[in-house]
Parts: structure tokens; C-alpha cells; sequence
């Protein structure tokens, strides 16, 4: 273990990594939601290309007024309502309709695109490779360590299944959370959410909890 950083050096760049994803993408870390859009990167691709079709957002949001006054008869084309008689209750007055205005802010909050989720993948795995090479430990292997084998199981059969098992496990509680550990515990909780608050103390007492089972009491 003497080859690795620190904890506070990787704390460190843990949080340097997020904070210059956010700064530069305008958007939330998450290796879960990248997975999952890079899988579907055909359906992604398709939204992308719906999404071009609006990119002028001031546009959008003048068109999509003007077809709301029209529909509502508050367009200059539409008749007036004729005067009402002497002595007949006059209707009371509305506010008129909000306009956009050019100091308007419009904003997108739509996913970044799919080839920043792609990057983000794939400089997650050339990482991990280059620490790996550099550091002399690279080997390729077929099981996940003598401790592992020493706590769970050793047969490779039971263990494909564990794995199997644990990862849609861990597919169903991302989707259930609305995220994974690196969405909800670096951006979320660095944002201060209570989703991702509340999210991350149930990802961590749980493997808090199962660790303890397993080197304890089983």
C-alpha cells in the first residue's frame, strides 16, 4: 500500500476533477448516467439531434408565445369585445400578457453531450491503466483477490454469480437513487442537496453495515 497517494491527495483531486467538470460542462458528475447514455447512444443521438432543431432558445421561447396569445385571443389580430351598455358592470381589467424580453435569461439544463460522457468513460479507464503501468503493479487477473476469496467465496462459479448479482443490484439502486456514489457523494453533497445528502448516508451506512457482517459476524 506504500505505492498509493495519500487520502487527502486523492481527496484533492477527487475534488478538483468535479469541481473543473462543473465548471466546464455546467453540469453534475456522474459515471452511472454517462454508462447509461453511452449504451443508448443511438436513442441519445436521436434527442441530440431533436435538440439542434431549437437551439436558439430566445426564439423558441418568442414563438412560443406569440402562438400562446394567438390561441388565447390576445393577439393584435383577434376583435375586441364590443363596449359595454350605460349602467352595465364593466368587467374587471387583467394584466396583460407577459412578454419575453431581451434581458430575459434563457436557459438549458439539458444533459451534456454524449461525447463528453464518452470521454469521461474513457479517460476513467486510460487512468486507471496509466496509474497501473506506471506504478508497476499492471497484471491482468481473473478474480478479485485473495480477500475476496478469504471473505466471500473461492470458487469462481458462486463468484461470477455474486458479481452477476451485485451488479444488477447495484444497476436497480443507481436508477432508484436517481444516481450512484460519484453523482450523489462528489456533486451532490459538494452542492449541498438533500437528495444526494440523504443518498450518500445510505450508500455508506450500508457498506459500513455489510462490512461489518462480513469481517465480524459471518
Amino acid at each position: 500500500m506504500s505505492g498509493y497517494w495519500p487520502w487527502w491527495a486523492g481527496a484533492a483531486g477527487l475534488a478538483l476533477i468535479t469541481i473543473n467538470y462543473a465548471l466546464t460542462t455546467d453540469r453534475s458528475f456522474g459515471v452511472s448516467s454517462a454508462w447509461d447514455r453511452v449504451l443508448h447512444w443511438r436513442r441519445e443521438r436521436r434527442l441530440e439531434q431533436m435538440d439542434e432543431e431549437f437551439t436558439d432558445d430566445r426564439a423558441l421561447a418568442e414563438a412560443l408565445a406569440a402562438a400562446t396569445a394567438e390561441h388565447f385571443g390576445t393577439s393584435p389580430g383577434v376583435p375586441t369585445a364590443p363596449p359595454a351598455a350605460y349602467g352595465a358592470p364593466q368587467p374587471l381589467a387583467t394584466d396583460p400578457e407577459p412578454t419575453v424580453s431581451e434581458d430575459t435569461p434563457v436557459t438549458s439544463t439539458g444533459p451534456a453531450p454524449l461525447v463528453t460522457q464518452a470521454a469521461l468513460l474513457v479517460s476513467i479507464f486510460l487512468g486507471g491503466f496509466i496509474a497501473a503501468v506506471t506504478s508497476g503493479r499492471f497484471h491482468l487477473r481473473f478474480d478479485m483477490g485473495p480477500g475476496f476469496r478469504d471473505v466471500v467465496t473461492a470458487d469462481p462459479i458462486t463468484m461470477l454469480v455474486l458479481l452477476f448479482v451485485g451488479g444488477v443490484l447495484v444497476g436497480f439502486g443507481t436508477r432508484l437513487a436517481g444516481g450512484c456514489s460519484s453523482g450523489h457523494g462528489l456533486n451532490g453533497c459538494g452542492r449541498l442537496r438533500p437528495v444526494s445528502l440523504v443518498a450518500t448516508a445510505v450508500f455508506f451506512g450500508t457498506a459500513v453495515a455489510v462490512s461489518f457482517l462480513l469481517w465480524k459476524v459471518i
